[in-house]
Protein backbone atom coordinates (compact mmCIF):
# COMPACT_ATOMS: atom_id res chain seq x y z
CA UNK A 1 0.00 0.00 0.00
CA UNK A 2 1.18 3.47 -0.81
CA UNK A 3 -0.13 6.56 0.96
CA UNK A 4 0.66 10.24 0.53
CA UNK A 5 0.74 11.04 4.24
CA UNK A 6 -0.47 10.08 7.70
CA UNK A 7 -3.88 11.64 7.09
CA UNK A 8 -4.40 9.41 4.05
CA UNK A 9 -3.50 6.35 6.13
CA UNK A 10 -5.95 7.38 8.86
CA UNK A 11 -8.69 8.09 6.30
CA UNK A 12 -8.17 4.63 4.81
CA UNK A 13 -8.37 2.99 8.25
CA UNK A 14 -11.53 4.97 9.09
CA UNK A 15 -13.19 3.69 5.93
CA UNK A 16 -12.25 0.10 6.82
CA UNK A 17 -13.77 0.52 10.29
CA UNK A 18 -16.95 1.99 8.81
CA UNK A 19 -17.19 -0.95 6.39
CA UNK A 20 -16.72 -3.42 9.25
CA UNK A 21 -19.39 -1.76 11.41
CA UNK A 22 -21.83 -1.68 8.49
CA UNK A 23 -21.12 -5.34 7.73
CA UNK A 24 -21.83 -6.45 11.31
CA UNK A 25 -24.91 -4.23 11.59
CA UNK A 26 -26.21 -5.47 8.25
CA UNK A 27 -25.90 -9.15 9.01
CA UNK A 28 -27.23 -8.67 12.55
CA UNK A 29 -30.53 -7.64 10.99
CA UNK A 30 -30.68 -10.91 9.05
CA UNK A 31 -29.92 -13.17 11.99
CA UNK A 32 -32.93 -15.00 13.45
CA UNK A 33 -31.31 -15.78 16.81
CA UNK A 34 -31.15 -13.12 19.51
CA UNK A 35 -27.71 -14.26 20.74
CA UNK A 36 -26.13 -13.99 17.31
CA UNK A 37 -27.88 -10.70 16.64
CA UNK A 38 -26.60 -9.21 19.91
CA UNK A 39 -23.05 -10.47 19.37
CA UNK A 40 -22.93 -8.92 15.89
CA UNK A 41 -24.24 -5.58 17.18
CA UNK A 42 -21.48 -5.63 19.82
CA UNK A 43 -18.90 -6.20 17.08
CA UNK A 44 -20.31 -3.23 15.16
CA UNK A 45 -20.04 -1.07 18.29
CA UNK A 46 -16.39 -2.09 18.75
CA UNK A 47 -15.60 -1.14 15.17
CA UNK A 48 -17.22 2.26 15.74
CA UNK A 49 -14.99 2.79 18.78
CA UNK A 50 -11.98 2.16 16.58
CA UNK A 51 -13.36 4.59 14.00
CA UNK A 52 -13.79 7.25 16.69
CA UNK A 53 -10.20 6.77 17.91
CA UNK A 54 -8.90 7.22 14.39
CA UNK A 55 -11.04 10.30 13.71
CA UNK A 56 -10.03 11.85 17.03
CA UNK A 57 -6.38 11.28 16.15
CA UNK A 58 -6.83 13.45 13.05
CA UNK A 59 -8.34 16.34 14.97
CA UNK A 60 -6.71 16.17 18.40
CA UNK A 61 -3.70 13.87 18.01
CA UNK A 62 -3.37 10.81 20.21
CA UNK A 63 -6.18 10.05 22.64
CA UNK A 64 -5.24 9.77 26.33
CA UNK A 65 -6.51 6.17 26.34
CA UNK A 66 -4.09 5.37 23.48
CA UNK A 67 -1.15 7.18 25.07
CA UNK A 68 -1.62 5.27 28.34
CA UNK A 69 -2.46 1.94 26.69
CA UNK A 70 -0.17 -0.86 27.86
CA UNK A 71 0.68 -3.15 24.98
CA UNK A 72 0.96 -6.86 25.81
CA UNK A 73 1.15 -10.10 23.89
CA UNK A 74 -2.23 -11.56 22.92
CA UNK A 75 -2.35 -15.30 22.26
CA UNK A 76 -3.38 -16.35 18.77
CA UNK A 77 -5.05 -19.78 18.79
CA UNK A 78 -5.04 -19.61 14.95
CA UNK A 79 -8.46 -21.20 14.48
CA UNK A 80 -9.24 -19.12 11.40
CA UNK A 81 -5.79 -19.37 9.83
CA UNK A 82 -6.37 -22.76 8.25
CA UNK A 83 -9.90 -22.67 6.90
CA UNK A 84 -11.28 -21.72 3.53
CA UNK A 85 -12.25 -18.07 3.13
CA UNK A 86 -15.89 -17.65 4.13
CA UNK A 87 -18.66 -15.31 3.08
CA UNK A 88 -21.81 -14.55 5.01
CA UNK A 89 -24.92 -16.44 4.03
CA UNK A 90 -28.22 -15.82 5.72
CA UNK A 91 -28.97 -18.48 8.31
CA UNK A 92 -25.41 -19.79 8.50
CA UNK A 93 -24.58 -21.95 11.52
CA UNK A 94 -23.39 -20.21 14.68
CA UNK A 95 -19.92 -21.79 14.51
CA UNK A 96 -19.59 -20.60 10.91
CA UNK A 97 -20.64 -17.10 11.94
CA UNK A 98 -17.93 -17.14 14.61
CA UNK A 99 -15.38 -18.36 12.06
CA UNK A 100 -16.36 -15.64 9.61
CA UNK A 101 -15.93 -12.99 12.31
CA UNK A 102 -12.54 -14.50 13.26
CA UNK A 103 -11.39 -14.22 9.66
CA UNK A 104 -12.46 -10.59 9.53
CA UNK A 105 -10.64 -9.77 12.79
CA UNK A 106 -7.54 -11.57 11.53
CA UNK A 107 -7.56 -9.39 8.40
CA UNK A 108 -8.05 -6.23 10.46
CA UNK A 109 -5.13 -7.24 12.68
CA UNK A 110 -2.92 -7.78 9.63
CA UNK A 111 -4.04 -4.45 8.16
CA UNK A 112 -3.15 -2.50 11.29
CA UNK A 113 0.23 -4.21 11.48
CA UNK A 114 0.87 -3.15 7.86
CA UNK A 115 -0.37 0.41 8.42
CA UNK A 116 1.84 0.75 11.49
CA UNK A 117 4.84 0.07 9.24
CA UNK A 118 3.74 2.91 6.93
CA UNK A 119 3.74 5.48 9.73
CA UNK A 120 6.85 7.33 10.84
CA UNK A 121 5.23 9.39 13.59
CA UNK A 122 5.62 7.76 17.06
CA UNK A 123 2.07 8.64 18.12
CA UNK A 124 0.68 7.25 14.87
CA UNK A 125 2.67 4.05 15.33
CA UNK A 126 1.28 3.67 18.84
CA UNK A 127 -2.27 4.21 17.57
CA UNK A 128 -1.93 1.39 15.04
CA UNK A 129 -0.25 -0.88 17.58
CA UNK A 130 -3.19 -0.33 19.94
CA UNK A 131 -5.71 -1.00 17.19
CA UNK A 132 -3.83 -4.17 16.16
CA UNK A 133 -3.89 -5.36 19.75
CA UNK A 134 -7.60 -4.65 20.04
CA UNK A 135 -8.25 -6.72 16.91
CA UNK A 136 -6.07 -9.51 18.35
CA UNK A 137 -8.20 -9.44 21.51
CA UNK A 138 -11.38 -9.68 19.45
CA UNK A 139 -9.94 -12.62 17.51
CA UNK A 140 -8.95 -14.42 20.72
CA UNK A 141 -12.42 -13.81 22.17
CA UNK A 142 -13.99 -15.33 19.06
CA UNK A 143 -11.59 -18.26 18.99
CA UNK A 144 -12.36 -19.04 22.62
CA UNK A 145 -16.10 -18.72 22.02
CA UNK A 146 -15.74 -21.03 19.01
CA UNK A 147 -13.80 -23.64 21.00
CA UNK A 148 -16.36 -23.52 23.82
CA UNK A 149 -19.24 -23.90 21.40
CA UNK A 150 -17.63 -26.77 19.53
CA UNK A 151 -16.84 -28.55 22.82
CA UNK A 152 -20.51 -28.27 23.80
CA UNK A 153 -21.44 -29.79 20.44
CA UNK A 154 -19.14 -32.73 21.13
CA UNK A 155 -16.36 -31.80 18.75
Amino acid sequence: MQFENLEAIIDFAVEKEKEAAEFYDGISEKEPFAGSKEMLKEFAAEERKHQALLEKFLTESVDKSVAEYKLKWITDIKRSNYVVEMEYTEGMAYNDLLMLAMQREEKALALYNELEKEVEDAEGKKLFQVLAQEEAKHKLFLETKYDDYMAKMGD
